[in-house]
């Protein structure tokens, strides 16, 4: 997901947030002399597009299994709703819906993170800007999506884009999407922008603006704020992964919500060492001589 921002990352893992709470480095950060790891396994690596077609098929058969089913409710969370107690809007006998991000989810960013990686001159939002309304010839899409947008609507289920692009440059974002091979996404309609409800960043208005007209069978995204703003809410970084794992939503993975892989820029590339790796769980190689 987008809204603005860049974030590259010492020791070789970097790239940018442009979806989530936007970081960056100082400006005088050198560029790499090959790209950080994490742009080369998103926008390199057979493994990162193998993930990415991998759970693209997963959603096309959770969506073609709920629309023979017909659903009660939604994967979209109730207003009121807590991760540990979920509610989702019912479905009533509204039409199905499957609902996506797209930086990173529908759309690569390659001509961006390219710049990104050989400037090293961190997160500047007119740059940013500047790629939302010139940048519409240098993306391609995110491998799998073509073909899972094309098959949900001929299963009759209408695809909605909600992204933290600006609403003021719809058009070059329209324009983005119909290079990759995206076509037929409408503002207002099946694609929605930051700005459009006054929300700024928060995608859970536009979120419950769409479920109140759609059945929605299934959500993809690149960032926990792709399916609900409580993952957004400040918490430490081991409590906000086991929130993932041991809250009643953690049924929803890969059975409504679906994560495409992004280890370049986001809410996830958190934490120091205490964080990412518990005590309990660290190694040292054995003194010379100790068994």
């Amino acid at each position: 997901m987008r809204r603005a921002a860049v974030l590259l990352l010492a020791a070789a893992l970097g790239g940018c947030a442009h979806g989530d709470a936007p970081r960056a480095l100082p400006a005088q950060v050198a560029a790499p002399a090959t790209p950080p790891a994490g742009m080369q396994y998103l926008y390199g690596s057979g493994e990162a597009a193998a993930l990415s077609r991998q759970a693209y098929a997963a959603l096309l058969d959770h969506v073609a299994a709920r629309v023979k089913a017909r659903p009660a409710n939604s994967v979209v969370l109730a207003q009121g709703a807590t991760l540990a107690a979920p509610a989702f809007v019912p479905c009533g006998d509204k039409p199905f819906a499957a609902v996506f991000d797209v930086d990173e989810t529908v759309l690569l960013n390659s001509g961006f993170e390219y710049h990104d990686a050989t400037s090293g001159k961190g997160y500047d939002p007119a740059i940013w800007d500047a790629w939302e309304r010139t940048g519409t010839k240098a993306v391609e899409a995110v491998p799998g999506a073509v073909e899972a947008v094309s098959k949900l609507r001929a299963m009759g289920v209408t695809v909605i884009l909600n992204t933290n692009r600006s609403a003021a440059n719809a058009d070059a974002t329209v324009a983005a999407l119909e290079t990759a091979g995206l076509r037929g996404f409408v503002h207002g309609q099946t694609l929605y922008l930051a700005g459009d409800d006054g929300q700024g960043s928060r995608k859970d208005g536009r979120r419950a603006t769409i479920a109140a007209r759609y059945c929605v069978v299934a959500m993809g995204g690149d960032q926990l704020g792709d399916f609900s703003d409580l993952f957004n809410a400040p918490q430490p970084v081991a409590a906000r992964r086991a929130t993932t794992m041991n809250t009643a939503v953690a049924q929803l993975w890969g059975k409504g919500w679906f994560v495409l892989p992004n280890p370049v820029y986001g809410s996830g590339l958190k934490g120091g060492y205490d964080d990412v790796f518990p005590i309990d769980k660290r190694w040292a190689p054995p003194a010379q001589g100790e068994k």
